[in-house]
């Protein structure tokens, strides 16, 4: 058997099922598109999920792929074994509805010994025990001896997940021989030892299971066939394991080239040898598909994988910085399958040296720290660290929780996760009591301090709504990246952009940024700090990256709407100037697609008049269709033209003059219509006082005037149609209505009074004298406090001079009120004090005027608690 290489492999597959009428589909990205269920492509179906569900039209009913996968599901045994790997190729042959079992176990046969070359005499096929039709292929039409066919169980050859499509698997095992063996005189296939190893796995998908364990027939039967490449090209090659087929024992050599150690001497360094082969060939394949280390989903699965590739690096003594030198073996030895792993070969290198240089910088010391720890354990007889140590790790070095584990495991000690999920979250409380309010995305926007101060931006958007322009600077929300992928959030810089950064009072620009390989939707452009304009927003798919060309195109309709406001507030300022004044200065705007909102300088409320007169003149100037002309002049010039400035806006030596017609004349920044005849429509709504000596006015502008009168006139179609008039005859109708209100409220007003009068009945006999003052004090419920004032004035009347105190219950609530006459006030009584003293005890307070006090509560059950103690605090007070 000739001992192909893992390259060669790949391509006779492919050609072979192509030869089969197969349309062989390049490899899918690491990242799953439309599936939330995956955090990365785990497996050869994966991509394909949506033909097999039916959601997608297959672009062909026989599919043949090789797919890059990760699973990082055993991760920790990742080294410490020959067998586990996070990156493996997946060889696939699929079916959509057309052929079944006799093709597929055929092809398999064929492939495996013709193409291939491996002996008959050493594959052993397995089926599931119940699958008769797949055992008579297998015996009948290949030829194998039934004893040679292994009938295996549900759990070994049974393939489904709950409800949905299922179906029964025939996989392949070969014979590699004894010195791969356990020694057993009964070692077959089924054995834990490296002898017997499938190589070719079938999937019948032919029933559907209702989640009850009822099978059902499927119409349309798929076929779902996978391959480990790697471990294919380890049978072929005939070599102990994975790590030992020629592309990856190619990285694995210049790991230990680089650590200058022998693989296969020292058990603890083999593993850091294995771990760093597999760790690079994942994170190369990642980064390539615009993967990105991040702290959260699969950004945070590659910085793992760096993290732990670039420490076992420290284990086997390698100095300084590595992992980009062996991705470039990675790249050699794969680009042949995947061409665009040598594309973005530099970029590739890039990001795994940035990444490793965050880590070196703290790892030593955080190594350091961690040694130390572990010494104060074992004093204390401790085999736990801490959650707060851990958190200490992970917040100051970098340590992600995994890795200190890892370390840790290795001389026997654990970690308190349950204190460092606490410890995180306190963190994460704190940062989020003290966050400022600022202009990235609610986060503290301290990562544009760490850019280049000599990134600058340059505005080219006056004229033009689309620029291509280079990326200079991309950041996330926490860092300095090299790029951004499908849904990161994050700022884009550029070196020129038409995008408008908020300034001058005027809203800023959205759109999108784009190239052949990513979309980036902006929903915010920012001024910063250098002459930098970032452009904030969240990446709608694919790919942007460090010195992409792309194109930044501008959302038309709404730079649009924003101009006419803008320009619109320019006539609306001359206006005010006109009416109230020359004293009007701008005092602060807000201008954006929506609205515009002016603040001036000014003393009082504008009149009705007033408010008029200002929008005739803006729509005159409007009407009149006035050109508006920029002009860029030197600041003393432009002051000679009597030009105003805006609020806000800071000015250097040369200024821009924007002139409309000869009504109005402004120093500013901002973007306009080139006629003022394109505002259409100015429309005061508000006019408000926001501080002393400052008027605040909202107007509309264009199609948003007409939508205001087209909501006012639904407003007005509905009142008229809810009191059954026409809407030229509504305010009559309305004012015939509050007629009879104001009617009824009287009457019903005097019949409240007299039923209260009725329900308190004649009181005079409950009046008691206190030295010298009557005091009325009576319970009378159901009465609102208007009815007990009502009523209090009555019994005033009555009783001549002294105190009246009432109270009611009103459902769950009691209302209280207390009067004094003038004679009484003269000898010591005082209303508002009396209330205070008594309204605790029906769960409430209150109080007033020596002459009349209120209050409310909540506790009618002691209503008459209360009555009786007015009596004596009315003793108290005289």
């Amino acid at each position: 058997m000739k001992k192909y290489g893992e390259n060669e492999l790949r391509k006779m597959f492919l050609n072979f099922f192509e030869s089969k009428d197969h349309l062989v589909m390049k490899s899918f990205s690491l990242v799953p598109h439309n599936d939330n269920s995956l955090l990365l492509i785990n497996s050869g179906m994966a991509p394909l999920k949506p033909y097999f569900t039916g959601q997608e039209i297959p672009p062909s009913k026989r599919v043949a792929t090789c797919q890059k996968c990760i699973r990082t599901g055993d991760i920790e045994n990742v080294g410490k074994t020959a067998r586990h790997a996070t990156f493996f190729e997946m060889l696939g042959n699929f079916s959509f509805g057309d052929y079944f079992k006799k093709e597929a176990i055929s092809w398999t046969w064929e492939f495996l010994t013709e193409v291939v070359g491996l002996d008959p005499d050493r594959l052993y096929p397995s089926v599931y025990v119940e699958d008769e039709e797949a055992f008579q292929i297998w015996n009948e039409h290949i030829g194998i001896e039934e004893s040679r066919i292994f009938k295996l169980g549900k759990e070994d050859n049974y393939w489904e997940h709950g409800a949905g499509p299922c179906g029964p698997c025939s996989e392949v095992y070969y014979d590699r021989g004894e010195k791969y063996g356990c020694g057993s005189l009964d070692c077959t296939v089924g054995c834990e030892c490296d002898r017997y190893i499938e190589v070719w796995n079938n999937v019948f998908t032919q029933f559907e299971n209702d989640g009850n364990g009822n099978y059902q027939e499927l119409e349309q039967k798929n076929i779902d066939t996978g391959m480990g490449l790697e471990r294919l090209a380890a049978v072929v090659q005939d070599v102990e394991s994975i790590f030992d087929i020629d592309t990856i024992e190619a990285i694995r050599n210049n790991v230990c080239k680089i650590a200058n150690v022998t693989y296969k001497k020292d058990d603890l360094k083999d593993i850091s040898i294995r771990l760093i082969t597999d760790h690079i060939r994942s994170a190369t394949f990642m980064i390539s598909d615009g993967i990105m280390p991040s702290n959260e989903g699969r950004g945070y699965v590659l910085r793992r994988l760096i993290r732990r590739a670039a420490r076992h690096g420290k284990l086997l003594g390698i100095d300084g910085k590595f992992l980009a030198g062996l991705s470039e073996t990675v790249i050699i030895e794969s680009k042949d399958g995947y061409p665009e792993l040598d594309e973005k070969k530099n970029f590739i290198f890039k990001v795994l040296t940035q990444e490793e240089d965050k880590f070196n910088k703290t790892i030593d010391q955080g190594l350091t720290i961690l040694e130390e720890m572990q010494d104060e354990m074992k004093k204390s007889g401790n085999k736990q660290l801490s959650g707060e140590n851990a958190f200490k790790l992970y917040d100051t070095y970098g340590f992600p929780l995994d890795l200190t584990l890892e370390i840790l495991e290795e001389k026997g000690f654990t970690i308190d996760e349950a204190g460092f999920n606490k410890a995180m979250e306190e963190q994460r409380e704190k940062a989020r009591n003290a966050r400022k309010v600022t202009n990235y995305m609610g986060a503290d926007a301290t990562i544009y301090e760490e850019i280049d101060p000599s990134i600058t931006s340059t505005f080219v958007g006056y004229d033009s709504l689309k620029h291509e322009s280079e990326i200079l600077v991309l950041t996330s929300e926490s860092e300095i990246v090299e790029a951004l992928t499908e849904g990161d959030v994050g700022t884009i810089f550029v070196a020129e952009t038409p995008f408008y950064a908020t300034s001058g009072g005027q809203t800023a620009d959205v759109g999108i940024i784009k190239s052949l390989e990513g979309e980036f939707i902006v929903h915010d452009t920012v001024k910063m700090l250098g002459g930098k304009i970032g452009h904030i927003g969240r990446m709608k798919k694919g790919m942007l990256k460090v010195s992409d060309k792309v194109q930044l195109i501008v959302d038309e309709n709404k730079r649009k709407a924003i101009g006419k406001n803008h320009s619109a507030t320019h006539l609306l300022q001359k206006a005010l100037r006109i009416v109230l004044g020359n004293h009007v200065e701008q005092a602060g705007s807000d201008v954006n697609a929506d609205r515009l909102r002016f603040d001036f300088s000014h003393f009082s409320s504008l009149t009705k008049e007033e408010i008029e007169n200002v929008e005739r003149i803006v729509n005159e100037k409007i009407a009149e269709a006035l050109p508006v002309e920029t002009q860029i002049m030197k600041i003393e010039d432009a002051k000679k033209t009597g030009a105003m400035a805006l609020f806000g806006e800071k000015y250097g030596e040369e200024v821009r003059v924007v002139k409309m017609g000869d009504f109005s004349t402004e120093l500013c920044g901002g973007t306009h219509v080139e006629n003022t005849g394109a505002i259409s429509a100015f429309k005061i709504i508000s006019e408000t006082g926001v501080a002393a000596g400052v008027r605040r006015i909202e107007a509309l502008s264009s199609n948003a005037v007409f939508e205001y009168y087209d909501n006012l006139e639904n407003i007005i179609q509905k009142a008229a149609k809810i009191v059954k008039a026409a809407p030229n005859n509504l305010i009559e109708k309305l004012e015939t209505f509050m007629s009879e209100y104001k009617a009824l409220q009287s009457e019903n007003e005097s019949l409240k009074a007299k039923a209260a009068q009725d329900a308190m009945g004649d009181v005079m006999d409950q009046v008691v004298e206190i030295e010298g003052i009557k005091l009325l004090a009576v319970r009378v419920d159901d009465v609102d406090m208007n009815g007990l004032r009502d009523l209090g004035d009555q019994l005033k009347g009555k009783i001549g001079e002294g105190v009246i105190v009432i109270a009611s219950a009103v459902g769950e609530k009691v209302n209280l009120i207390a009067m004094a006459t003038e004679e009484a006030m003269k000898k010591g009584a005082h209303a508002g004090n009396l209330i205070k003293e008594i309204a605790g005890l029906v769960g409430g307070g209150g109080g007033g005027r020596p002459n009349m006090a209120q209050a409310g509560g909540k506790n009618p059950a002691g209503i008459d608690a209360a009555i009786q103690e007015s009596i004596k605090v009315l003793r108290g007070q005289i």
